[in-house]
């Protein structure tokens, strides 16, 4: 499932329960993003910039939150999405997938061909506070399918 938010997106989960990576698209024609520009002294297009901000984004137990990573280059959830694959593609069994100081994922196989996982969210402005979130079994084709789309959307 690709989260919408106009940019790149990767939601692994389900809808209730999901840890979700996003580059949101600024739109230069937004009058707000106008006229930040203009309090900025520089045009729309050069204040939208080449959209290095990424969100982590997350729901459980029917409560959302997220925060913003800014910065980030598309390399780093990049990496994240083909070491995501690699433990899909790889010998059926539990594996780990490390964002770095952000976000880690526990993948472990439920049922025939698919996997639940637990992320492990640290917020970078709360290094002490640590979101779990539990998603339900995701379909492993299906999610092969959301990391191929989301890679291809950075290409």
């Amino acid at each position: 499932m690709s989260a919408a938010v106009g940019g790149p997106g990767l939601l692994i989960g389900t809808h209730s329960a999901y840890v979700a990576l996003e580059r949101p698209r600024l739109d230069p024609a937004d009058p707000g993003i106008r006229r930040a520009a203009e309090e900025a002294g520089v045009t729309p297009e050069e204040f939208v910039g080449p959209g290095d901000l990424w969100v982590v984004a997350y729901e459980r137990d029917g409560a959302g939150d997220g925060f913003e990573l800014p910065g980030v280059r598309d390399s780093e959830p990049a990496g994240f999405a083909e070491r995501l694959r690699a433990g899909l593609t790889a010998a059926p069994g539990p594996f780990t997938v490390d964002g770095g100081a952000v976000l880690r994922l526990d993948a472990r196989p439920a049922g025939v061909d698919a996997y639940a996982f637990t992320a492990h969210i640290t917020p970078p402005d709360d290094p002490e506070t640590i979101v779990t979130v539990e998603t339900g079994p995701v379909p492993v084709t299906s999610l092969l399918a959301d990391l191929d789309a989301f890679l291809g959307s950075l290409a």
